[in-house]
């Protein structure tokens, strides 16, 4: 999401789109009968962004952004080919000295295929943009959503999400010279599939930020770099304080062989301005009737929100841009010989800026859908919340989004169930489940930067919630796989490795670092994510998953996932 407008593109998901056409023309062909009441599946029932923006910063608020986000089911039971973010970030480098030029290079997925990205392709060139979600790659499904840190590091050639796997969609993980992600939390894990959480969250918040800290000096080689490691910082009830970082060189690669991106990078340039967050409704299936008069009825999957007494849902709230003044600047002194920090980004430090939000354009098939705004409006509610207002509902916890759709003379409406049921047999059709036998994502045998210099200890094990089994290997800080590609100097290591050695022994996951969220209450994150270091790994040492496998054929429910 950019400062001012969702900047996401549908064509980012082409691939996983391509997966899903072809599974909709198989279930299909099962689905159609001869009849009025033919039955067809497609994974384009739903598409729009229920966005927030932030308002004008001083440009001094470019070295970090974050927010509280609600968690919830947004579904009660788990869907094949279903992919909607919760509401999550969108953050792009700073980029107001070019208008003409491309970022992009000639052989870039962006470059190539988008050209209504020109001409510069700055909204697709480098992206932060994790969050909470649901994704159609998704392999272990469990009802509720998940987190995952995903970025874009070069024009959509590349995804990083974790420290060994790109989005989801890899059973093996990012080749050695494309790892992006180091891991710096030795006490939470990062598994290819997302951080699933405990229990039925029902609009509790996660906080999370990428802050610009300064953790390696500038370089000129492989390519010149800047000190820029944007690092996620979270905030739930189990967990607070940094997890993992991009590297700066994650950024500044694509310059080696394309000058014109030499300082350019997210490793150089601070973020292109405030950002807020949006939902993005990306791939929905939906089950379609053409009826005897040639008008076309349809159903999506029922999307739920949680809502207050008054029926509104609170999706975004204190969305907080950092200076340098945050973090930077101590971590700077620290690291050049001052006193350590604490890692509390002080409330001096931040600006708070204002929300606005705008009505959603829905579409399915390509085709706008008229009314949804009117039953679910946007709203900026006091406290400078970002939420949606739905008509007043006493007695529900629950607000339902529209599910059945009428298309008649180019134009697309929302019907009563009950208009379905009279003239179709849409209420009677299923929706795809997941794959109850998912491939596993699997780095076994370890080999390249994974084995060497490798591990210490054996590989250990943990099952999660999303029924799926990990494990993970503990290595030593500076060898953890991400870093073998890099022909850094045994100085350039030492000095790293002492700055976590120190951040694992004095900054503890308890301590609030971000600014405390504001109202409700937070999150908790799926308790087997959490570990502890083995005796004689209490610091220095991280947790690196190496393989995500089911360890259940059925998807597990939430009624038997609390711990």
């Amino acid at each position: 999401m950019h400062a001012t407008v969702p900047l996401r593109a549908p064509q980012i998901f082409a691939s996983v789109l391509a997966c899903l056409g072809a599974m909709a023309t198989s279930l299909a062909s099962s689905l159609t009968q001869d009849s009025n009441d033919d039955v067809q599946l497609r994974h384009d029932g739903l598409h729009g962004y229920i966005g927030s923006h932030a308002k004008s910063a001083p440009e001094e608020y470019r070295y970090g952004a974050g927010f509280h986000a609600a968690v919830w089911s947004l579904i009660d039971e788990p869907i094949g080919g279903f992919q909607i973010g919760l509401p999550s970030a969108w953050i792009l480098p700073e980029h107001a000295d070019n208008d003409t030029e491309p970022l992009c290079p000639p052989g870039t997925i962006a470059r190539d295929n988008w050209p209504e990205r020109g001409p510069t392709y700055g909204s697709v060139f480098q992206t932060m943009e994790g969050g909470l979600g649901y994704w159609a790659g998704n392999r272990f499904h469990y009802g509720s959503p998940k987190f995952s840190m995903n970025a874009t590091p070069d024009c959509y050639n590349t995804e990083v999400a974790t420290p060994g796997w790109p989005f989801f969609r890899s059973t093996r993980p990012l080749p050695d010279d494309r790892l992006g992600i180091a891991q710096l939390s030795n006490r939470l894990l990062l598994p290819p599939d997302g951080l699933p959480f405990s229990g039925r969250p029902m609009g509790e918040y996660l906080g999370y930020a990428y802050l610009a800290l300064p953790l390696t000096e500038p370089a000129t080689h492989p390519q010149p770099t800047g000190t820029n490691s944007w690092t996620l910082f979270l905030d739930a009830e189990n967990f607070k304080g940094p997890v993992a970082y991009y590297l700066p060189e994650t950024w500044s690669k694509i310059a080696h062989d394309y000058p014109f991106d030499e300082g350019r990078g997210l490793d150089a340039r601070l973020s292109a301005g405030a950002v807020a967050g949006s939902m993005e409704i990306n791939t929905v299936p939906q089950l379609a009737s053409q009826v005897a008069d040639g008008s076309v009825y349809s159903r999506i999957p029922q999307l739920q929100f949680p809502v207050d007494e008054n029926g509104r849902t609170h999706l975004v709230r204190d969305v907080t841009l950092f200076s340098n003044r945050s973090l930077y600047e101590a971590i700077l002194t620290w690291r050049r010989g001052g006193e350590m920090p604490s890692g509390i980004c002080a409330p001096e430090t931040v600006f708070k800026p204002q929300i606005g939000t705008h009505d959603i354009t829905y579409r399915q098939q390509d085709r706008l859908i008229e009314g949804i705004n009117q039953i679910a409006r946007p709203t900026v509610f006091e406290g400078n919340i970002f939420g949606l207002q739905w008509p007043p509902m006493p007695g529900s916890d629950l607000a339902r989004f529209p599910t059945c759709f009428h298309f008649s003379d180019g134009i697309c409406t929302v019907v009563d169930p009950g208009e379905l049921s009279e003239r179709t047999k849409l209420m009677e059709a299923e929706f795809p489940l997941p794959n109850p036998r998912p491939a596993a994502y699997d780095a076994l045998p370890l080999e390249g930067s994974w084995a060497e210099p490798g591990p210490v200890g054996p590989i250990q094990q943990v099952r999660l919630l999303d029924g799926s089994l990990v494990s993970y290997a503990w290595y030593r800080f500076i060898d953890q796989p991400v870093f073998q590609q890099y022909d850094w100097s045994v100085e350039k290591r030492a000095r790293l490795q002492a700055l976590i050695d120190s951040i694992h022994l004095h900054w503890p996951i308890d301590r609030q670092y971000l600014p405390e969220v504001t109202g409700g209450s937070l999150a908790r994150f799926d308790p087997g994510l959490l570990v502890v270091p083995p005796a004689g790994l209490e610091h220095g040492y991280v947790p690196i998953v190496v393989r995500q496998e089911a360890v259940v054929q059925d998807p597990v429910r939430l009624e038997s996932a609390e711990r």
